[in-house]
């Protein structure tokens, strides 16, 4: 018959300094609790103590893609070899899920919608067209060169990637791309509104300002050009009549700003409803600080060197921001203007004398 180990048992090996259980021995879970409470294993080698684990410092995830430069692939051999590598196939596999993550989002319609990662010197992995980004394979990821000729995938490329592409010959750090139309990023656009700069911290460190795209028909050259020039001192782009572009250092970053961008606009489309449409800012001073902080994180802005005044200047948005200079910002006097008030009701009694 096996010999079972309990709690009491455990208790009594654990007192003598002999923990050595006997094999085949039955230990009760009661008494597996009193074991690991006094730091012990059991088993064969329950007698010594369980190792400390080793000390390992903390990470940050990072999902960049690093190549070597001047080893692209350039055989149609080595392409195939390249494009179903295990590396490769990852990348596919996590633009798989992110399409999935747009269109559950309503961030993309029909077969709208589009990402690009880049993966060498002149290689550049990219949806396909006319297919829904809810609804994609990897089977069906292509890739081409920085000037759009497709080198493998039997499903056509994306005729925007022309767009991305134009972005990462332009802005050595974009290494991803993610374009969309989610709706109040893309009210923006159609509305020719840039959103304005100053209120929501997390948007100024991951953002910086929204730049803005005139419009140009999508997948041309021409759009391609102004989308381009925009997107250098800009992570995230509104086109005009069109949607929204991001870009990041991989395509999870890239599809986070898209994240954020949706957030911001549809955050200040709600506060532009309350209190008169006058929203608050941070002053120009929090600004520079939050600035310095996108430099720690690796992330250019060309407004480094704008003066404090400068950051937080939204006198083009409306309705109206109120811009805090030295401390917090004031709320509008929301009096009555007594001569407007005059005016307001003579017209009302014209009116009601007319309809009588």
């Amino acid at each position: 018959m096996k010999k079972v180990i309990t709690a009491a048992d455990a208790e009594a090996m654990i007192r003598s300094g002999n923990v050595n259980i006997p094999t085949g021995a039955i230990v009760t879970p009661s008494a597996k609790d009193v074991f690991s409470s006094a730091g012990r294993s059991f088993g064969k080698s329950a007698g010594a103590p369980a190792a400390a684990p080793a000390k390992v410092d903390p990470i940050l995830p990072d999902y960049e893609y690093h190549w070597t430069p001047g080893k692209d692939p350039k055989t149609p051999e080595e392409i195939h070899a390249f494009f179903h590598s295990p590396a490769i196939t990852k990348l596919k596999e996590r633009m798989v899920e992110i399409g999935q993550r747009m269109w559950a989002r309503e961030y993309t319609d029909g077969n709208g919608g589009n990402l690009t990662i880049r993966v060498g010197d002149n290689l550049v992995l990219c949806t396909p067209t006319l297919v829904s980004k809810g609804f994609m394979t990897v089977e069906q990821m292509g890739l081409v060169d920085l000037e759009g000729n497709q080198l493998a995938g039997k499903f056509k490329r994306t005729s925007e990637c022309m767009t991305h592409l134009a972005i990462m010959k332009r802005q050595p750090k974009a290494k991803a791309c993610c374009h969309a139309h989610p709706p109040h990023g893309t009210a923006f656009a159609v509305a020719g509104v840039q959103p304005p700069t100053c209120m929501i911290p997390e948007a100024e460190v991951f953002l910086g300002q929204i730049g803005m795209a005139e419009y140009r028909t999508p997948g041309t050259p021409a759009n391609a050009e102004v989308v381009g020039n925009a997107a250098v001192d800009h992570m995230a782009v509104l086109m005009v009549n069109h949607g929204v572009i991001t870009w990041g250092k991989d395509i999870e970053d890239a599809y986070w700003k898209m994240e954020n961008v949706e957030s911001y606009c549809k955050t200040v489309w709600v506060a532009s409803q309350l209190n008169g449409g006058n929203l608050l800012t941070i002053t120009g001073g929090q600004a520079k600080e939050l600035i310095a902080l996108r430099k720690v994180l690796g992330m250019e802005d060309k407004r480094a060197n704008w003066k404090e005044c400068e950051l937080c200047d939204n006198a083009d948005f409306r309705p109206g921001t109120i811009c805090s200079i030295g401390g917090p910002a004031p709320l509008t006097d929301t009096t009555n203007n007594p001569e407007a008030e005059a005016l307001v009701k003579a017209i009302t009694d014209q009116i009601m004398a007319g309809l009588k």
